[in-house]
């Protein structure tokens, strides 16, 4: 009898067959959403001294304002990816987007600490509704690349997350300047209605376009991976991605979180100089993005995560030990080689179960945002009781993580002509 890994994988191999071509306006737009998206959440970050000033904040009440956002997220994200997984809501993008656009005015008119955090919690549920069926439609419109499809996405939102800063750089003069975003929120409640529509006719020509049959469970192709992938070692594979996931978003809540602080601190520069600093950062760790799916889907998704994140490791050991000048040249090698990781990773799960495109995304920014959120909480408290020079040192070994990648099985067919091989069983 077939087991539901062949199922999941017979629904691939189906689809595959198909013959769909990548939809490059669908792609584009959810990429643009995502830019704007992930522009609001990086407000956050940016506008923490100004905050700090404001309310008379210590680095722990900072680390809370960035652990109920991304922690919300990361909560409400797996559990809206089931959701949609088996009662797909076309329609959901734009709610998540109008959630959104409430939590920028209320951010713009908190008369408290109290109100800051609920603002933080309602940017926070907009994203969780917005990762995984945005991440679903980018897959759908891949046309089987779906390594340069979840780049191409989530290079939209590190370049927001760059974009962001400098735009607070620029335009944020007080508190209440942060109303002006929420016609960012507008433009994408209008694309993502869009996409609903477009995503609404494109999956139910999908399904009728996919049949399954007993005999189909036989033609599986011998170098296809899924089917001979026991449920112990996906287990065992989720929890070593889990890890490697741990690394670099925990390393990067350090930069995103407390780079400015940092820059202040330790060289003395202007607020304005350390905004444009982690402006330069994110525009990093945006391009690095974008490398790393169109990489992964040539020579390997394994191959990505190993060098992106044990392949970091030499730099992020001098950054605490080095000049202004070479923390920034550093912070943007950083930025460029630890970003490529996460499409590999997200791809390479999904690639694990096909079968639960939602639940695996909306499960992998789930942790992403929480480890986000938990780190930067953490390390503001071991912040107040050391400092940020203490905290980086502390940091700068997390990407040794990057050895689990040799326990991963290679997912990808051989791609010499004529042979096939199967996963390795390490």
């Amino acid at each position: 009898m077939a087991s539901d890994a062949n199922l999941t994988a017979v629904g691939t191999v189906a689809h595959a067959e198909t013959g769909e071509r990548t939809v490059f306006k669908i792609l584009l737009t959810i990429s643009f959403c995502h830019l704007l998206n992930d522009t609001v959440q990086s407000l956050l970050p940016a506008i923490y001294p100004m905050l700090k000033v404001a309310f008379a904040l210590n680095y722990w009440q900072i680390g809370r304002i960035a652990l109920t956002s991304q922690l919300t997220a990361s909560i409400l994200q797996p559990l809206v990816g089931l959701y949609t997984d088996r009662r797909p809501q076309p329609y959901s993008l734009a709610i998540g987007m109008g959630v959104t656009l409430i939590g920028l005015v209320a951010f713009a008119t908190a008369p408290s600490y109290a109100t800051v955090l609920a603002a933080a919690a309602l940017v926070g549920i907009g994203s969780a509704v917005f990762h995984p069926e945005s991440s679903r439609v980018a897959r759908m419109a891949s046309g089987g690349q779906h390594g340069m499809a979840q780049s191409l996405f989530q290079v939209g939102g590190n370049a927001g997350s760059a974009l962001g800063p400098l735009l607070a750089f620029l335009l944020v003069k007080g508190q209440g300047s942060m109303a002006w975003f929420s016609l960012l929120a507008l433009l994408g409640i209008f694309l993502l209605t869009n996409i609903g529509t477009w995503t609404k006719h494109h999956k139910s020509s999908t399904q009728r376009s996919i049949t399954y049959d007993s005999a189909r469970l036989t033609e599986l192709p011998e170098d296809y991976p899924h089917a001979t992938l026991p449920t112990n070692k996906i287990a065992v594979s989720l929890g070593i991605l889990v890890a490697l996931m741990f690394s670099k978003f925990f390393y990067l809540a350090s930069l995103m979180s407390y780079y400015t602080f940092y820059l202040m601190g330790k060289f003395n520069v202007s607020v304005q100089t350390a905004q444009l600093h982690l402006f330069i950062f994110l525009g990093a760790v945006a391009a690095g993005t974008f490398i790393g799916g169109p990489v992964g889907d040539k020579i390997g998704r394994k191959y990505v995560i190993w060098v992106s994140i044990l392949g970091v490791l030499p730099f992020t050991l001098l950054l605490p030990y080095s000049n202004l000048f070479w923390t920034s040249v550093l912070s943007v090698i950083i930025g460029l080689i630890l970003a490529s990781a996460f499409s590999a990773i997200l791809v390479y799960a999904q690639e694990l179960m096909p079968g639960r495109i939602g639940a695996i995304s909306g499960l992998f920014f789930g942790f992403a945002f929480g480890m986000g959120g938990i780190g930067a909480a953490l390390l503001g408290k071991l912040v107040d009781l050391t400092s940020l020079g203490f905290v980086y040192q502390i940091c700068s070994i997390l990407p040794v993580l990057g050895i689990l990648t040799a326990f991963l099985p290679n997912l990808e067919p051989a791609r010499s002509s004529g042979h096939s091989r199967h996963p390795e069983s390490t």
